[in-house]
């Protein structure tokens, strides 16, 4: 099983490490400290050096009722960290649900397109399918961050998110959109319950049956402060323990704060013989 993207056919029969890097001053879970071009520039590299294997770059906080950014103001942040970063040898993702940061970022090289909204604002979709290789992350969302919180709803969520993301696959797939650019993401935490979340995870495995790569972010997550009691920046061990229960569940790549930490658990996880899922 490989991703194909822009630069980097990468290989995903050994599970993956997507270091998140926030180009944003009001994170949810580091505070803006990577806000500047410089800071982030020396994050990047602080993450490949942990181990990481692919770099998540975005500019607008997707937290719980959070305000969306000025395109502008998106732009400005994102761009000048994207151009450097791209000289770092390593796959570089761009997080937004933006077309025009999306073309911006691929006209750039960019390898990976990680959209929170599924390519489903005018002109994405077409975006990717025009483009010869980049990579594509869709995932599941209910509502908007704005307000994907307040009162989300399911008859069965695992299920719902499946027939979403087959639904999102199947419209690039018709545009000519190969399977192997497609990766798929359910979405933990965005438009979802303490118990909605909970009960994806335990039922992750159905998504397998589409077929493609999964990725997942449980990083720092609300649910994962719940389980524990502990507060965003005390969630270090139950992010790690959720990353390899994911990959246990079959992911194939995982999206963390917490790098190096996820990078040794993983290499304990094949040490113990545990392999593939």
């Amino acid at each position: 099983m490989h991703w194909q993207t822009t630069r980097f056919r990468i290989d995903l029969t050994t599970p993956r490490v997507m270091g998140i890097v926030n180009v944003t001053p009001d994170s949810f879970s580091d505070g803006g400290r990577n806000a500047s071009t410089q800071a982030a520039l020396a994050h990047c590299e602080r993450l490949l050096k942990d181990g990481a294997d692919i770099l998540d770059i975005g500019g607008e906080s997707t937290r719980p009722g959070v305000d969306p950014v000025s395109l502008e103001d998106e732009l400005a942040r994102v761009l000048p960290v994207l151009r450097e970063a791209m000289k770092l040898g390593a796959p570089i993702s761009i997080d937004t649900y933006k077309p025009e940061v999306m073309r911006a970022a691929l006209d750039l090289g960019c390898d990976i397109v990680n959209d929170i909204n599924a390519l489903q604002a005018k002109g994405a979709e077409a975006l990717i399918a025009v483009h010869p290789n980049c990579g594509v992350c869709l995932m599941h969302m209910q509502g908007e961050p704005k307000t994907m919180q307040v009162d989300p709803q399911y008859a069965d969520v695992a299920r719902e998110v499946r027939d979403f993301l087959a639904a999102r696959a199947q419209g690039l797939r018709a545009q000519g959109v190969a399977d192997e650019r497609i990766v798929l993401d359910p979405g933990y935490g965005f438009g979802k319950r303490h118990e909605h979340n909970l009960e994806l995870f335990v039922r992750q495995d159905e998504l397998r049956a589409l077929g493609l790569p999964l990725l997942v972010g449980w990083s720092r997550k609300g649910t994962l402060g719940k389980i524990t009691g502990r507060e965003v920046g005390e969630r270090t061990v139950a992010s790690v323990a959720a990353a390899l229960a994911a990959v246990q569940r079959g992911a194939r790549i995982v999206r963390v704060h917490d790098v190096a930490e996820t990078v040794d658990a993983l290499k304990v996880w094949r040490a113990a013989g545990l392999g593939s899922p």
